[in-house]
């Protein structure tokens, strides 16, 4: 599905934040596939590895949530989308804050220095502070400017499910997991249904993109013309041309005294 959705946004060839959208899906597909690695057992927790492959998926759950908070100011045009300053400043800070949050996982994980595994409390900041903060801006900086900007409210109705989708997902995780679990005798619990209104989170973001962005069709990838538009402008032609020739002045000429 993220796959879908990243083919269809790079069609939108000259649509606003094209460049910089697609990063958040890319941050997002990768951290998927991390996920499925720790929570799968394919990366067992016995394994040596797997406090580094853990502080790695912590570390893109943050970036992926700073990549969404940029997204948020792409609109305001505080740099113009698509050149090198507004890519090359997403793409270095969330290089900086990954090495800053994979370093802290590391160190909670193993006890190092001030990080101790009993009290995480930097982590914790990180994963619940931190990103919470940046979805809330996030959220209120599309708010503002649907309002300011658009004269379409429908896109706020994007934002709100979006929003829905993943309070509805955090609860699930984090309150009805065991309850879920028991009930269906431990084939699934709430971080199945968790992942999926993530994803219809997720998809929300794409959706409310999708609707706030415009593109010129005369040079969008992979634009078709209205066959019906142009068929009804060549038939009017021929008609005009028709009327004009055989109607017009040829049919009343006269060659050598003789009518045509």
């Amino acid at each position: 599905m993220t796959t879908i959705m990243i083919i269809h946004i790079k069609s939108k060839y000259t649509a606003v934040g094209r460049k910089e959208i697609v990063m958040f899906f890319y941050s997002y597909m990768l951290l998927t596939f991390l996920e499925l690695l720790l929570v799968s057992g394919i990366i067992p927790t016995s394994s040596n590895v797997y406090s580094y492959f853990v502080a790695a998926h912590v570390g893109l759950i943050s970036v992926t949530f700073w990549i969404l908070l940029l997204n948020g100011f792409v609109g305001f045009q505080f740099a113009e989308d698509g050149t090198a300053l507004s890519l090359w400043s997403i793409r270095i800070s969330s290089l900086v804050l990954f090495s800053a949050v994979y370093f802290i996982a590391i160190a909670t994980f193993r006890s190092i220095g001030p990080f101790s595994n009993t009290s995480p409390t930097a982590l914790w900041i990180i994963m619940y502070i931190f990103n919470g903060a940046a979805l809330v801006i996030y959220v209120a900086l599309q708010i503002v400017l649907v309002i300011k900007t658009l004269d379409d409210r429908w896109p706020l109705g994007d934002i709100l499910f979006g929003v829905a989708f993943y309070i509805i997902g955090q609860v699930t995780i984090y309150v009805f997991s065991v309850r879920i679990c028991d009930t269906v005798k431990h084939y699934i619990d709430g971080l199945f249904f968790g992942t999926i209104c993530t994803l219809l989170a997720v998809m929300m973001v794409y959706k409310y993109w999708d609707s706030i962005t415009k593109e010129d069709l005369e040079f969008s990838v992979g634009s078709k013309q209205n066959v019906w538009e142009v068929k009804e402008l060549l038939v009017e032609d021929e008609l005009a041309y028709s009327q004009q020739g055989y109607g017009g002045g040829y049919g009343q000429q006269s060659f050598g005294g003789y009518p045509r």
